[in-house]
């Protein structure tokens, strides 16, 4: 289906930062745009606001001055609702209530025009719900925005029970003239990325109940190796723990208290003492103007006189590890073996899901570090070891002084199943395989979603194909026996495609 033609005209129900910021795309996309709020001046400054945010793009000549008069003149506030009958394409993004979104629908049918696409922005209520009252449930769609919507690429389509594939088609395509990236999702709770995203909060938070670490140093991690653009604590209190903490319930309590998606009891600890991050002024980190940021946790420099590393068989995907080292002017010597890296004392080893002290009994082997995953080990400015219970201090000395060499800053942690990335990871793509699996969204929409919604580094399920056929299989297989707990079971589809030796776009 072609997408909405510029003289269609769109009207905006709700005139807070993520309407206002709808409203903006729309008018900066050519179509004149009405712009209501109930509350009385709220849609004036709504429009107010959006010129002054474009004038800063105007004085940093950014965007030209006729430019921001032009889009300023398309929007249009209205006191009254009746005002925006003509609309043919109406997004209501008021509070998240069923109820008072229904009546509000109920309302639009009744003023709109029959063929008028009526659009809501809910990010958690079900699309099918919201259009289980209508006369003509097939013309409501999901058109979920992420804040601040005229920067944030990404457009969840959300398609009710009863939604039309044309309108779902009609609203994708208007989307990409707008000059966002959308996708398909069905109407299910979380949709895709609030779905899909819970595990990158959920573990780090399990992580640090369990003292792994300290959150400075998680977070460190999860940027500096998983290279990430934040870590979970620094952006659960950018966006309030609050609003993360509730979304967790919700989707929680949508899926049956499925464990999967048991919320944080030092989240709830938060919240209860109102410590709601950055806008409170205290979350995880203060904030303030004499506030300062704790600093992850960085070992100290170790000495090692030894200049041979030995490799033992295939290290997949660490195999830009040992370039890094061989360019540190360290001798490589390669012989068959497990996949493990020979250091003085040390043997470092990928993490496989197992913690270092059970893989060092189980294997036999003596002086165990394991390592993290990184995103990009030629690039990775810090990585996470875990030495065993059994490794002695000389051990772990030697395996920080190997990636210092390579100019890799290290941060030890507790022993714990999976370490901090490759845990992450893998129940992200465990989510986003389990997604797939229902057809909530295709694997390549699930893909899109989480990078361009939440700027991740890679899809989480393209990260599985890269991490090697079954790796997160084996990965998820071993946590969940180290904790013997329902929430680490592996999807189904990963199972299917690991017996199968396949991936996801293979």
């Amino acid at each position: 289906m072609p997408a909405l033609d510029t003289q269609t005209k769109v009207a905006v129900v709700g005139a807070g930062a993520m309407g206002s910021g709808i409203a903006q795309v729309a008018a900066q996309a050519g179509h004149q745009v009405y712009l209501h709020d109930q509350r009385e001046g709220a849609a004036e400054a709504g429009r107010d606001g959006i010129a002054k945010q474009l004038q800063r793009r105007v004085d940093k000549g950014k965007m030209q001055q006729q430019e921001l008069d032009d889009v300023i003149g398309r929007i249009q506030p209205v006191a009254k609702l009746d005002q925006v009958a003509d609309a043919g394409l109406v997004i209501e993004a008021i509070i998240e209530d069923l109820q008072i979104k229904r009546q509000l629908l109920a309302n639009l049918e009744d003023l709109c025009a029959g063929d008028a696409i009526l659009a809501t922005n809910t990010s958690s209520i079900s699309v099918t719900a919201l259009g289980a009252e209508m006369n003509k449930p097939e013309r409501l769609v999901g058109m979920h925005f992420f804040n601040p919507a005229p920067l944030m690429a990404l457009v969840e389509v959300v398609m009710g029970l009863a939604t039309s594939k044309a309108v779902a088609d009609t609203i994708h395509a208007t989307a990409t003239a707008w000059g966002k990236k959308p996708v398909y999702a069905t109407s299910t709770p979380g949709f895709i990325v609030n779905r899909v995203a819970r595990p990158f909060y959920a573990e780090s938070l399990r992580l640090l109940q369990e003292q792994a670490t300290d959150a400075a140093t998680l977070d460190a991690i999860i940027r500096e190796a998983g290279q990430f653009r934040m870590g979970a604590f620094e952006l659960t209190d950018l966006i309030g723990h609050d609003v993360n903490y509730a979304v967790t319930n919700s989707v929680f309590n949508s899926y049956y208290q499925d464990p999967r998606f048991l919320p944080s009891l030092i989240q709830k600890e938060l919240v209860e003492a109102g410590r709601l991050g950055r806008k409170s002024g205290h979350g995880f980190y203060p904030y303030g103007e004499n506030a300062e940021k704790p600093q992850p946790k960085t070992e100290p420099a170790h000495q090692s006189d030894e200049s041979v590393v030995i490799a033992e068989g295939n290290p997949g995907v660490a195999a830009p590890l040992l370039e890094r080292l061989k360019a540190a002017g360290l001798t490589i010597i390669e012989r068959d073996g497990p996949g493990q890296i020979r250091f003085g004392d040390a043997v470092l080893a990928l993490t496989d899901g197992r913690m270092a002290t059970e893989r060092a009994a189980t294997d036999g082997i003596a002086n165990l570090v394991l390592f993290d995953l990184a995103f990009d080990y030629s690039k990775a400015t810090r990585l996470a070891l875990a030495p065993a219970d059994q490794t002695s201090e000389a051990a772990v000395s030697c395996a920080c002084a190997l990636l210092q060499k390579a100019g890799i800053d290290v941060s030890l942690i507790a022993d714990r199943p999976g370490l901090v990335i490759m845990r992450t990871v893998a129940m992200l793509a465990n989510e986003a395989a389990d997604a797939a699996l229902h057809g909530v969204a295709t694997v390549a929409d699930i893909d899109l979603a989480m990078k361009a919604g939440l700027n991740y580094p890679d899809g989480p399920l393209s990260w599985s194909d890269r991490l090697g056929a079954g790796h997160v299989f084996k990965v998820l297989t071993n946590i969940q026996n180290s904790y013997a707990e329902d929430r680490y079971r592996p999807a189904l589809l990963l199972r299917k495609n690991a017996f199968a030796q396949k991936g996801f776009y293979s």
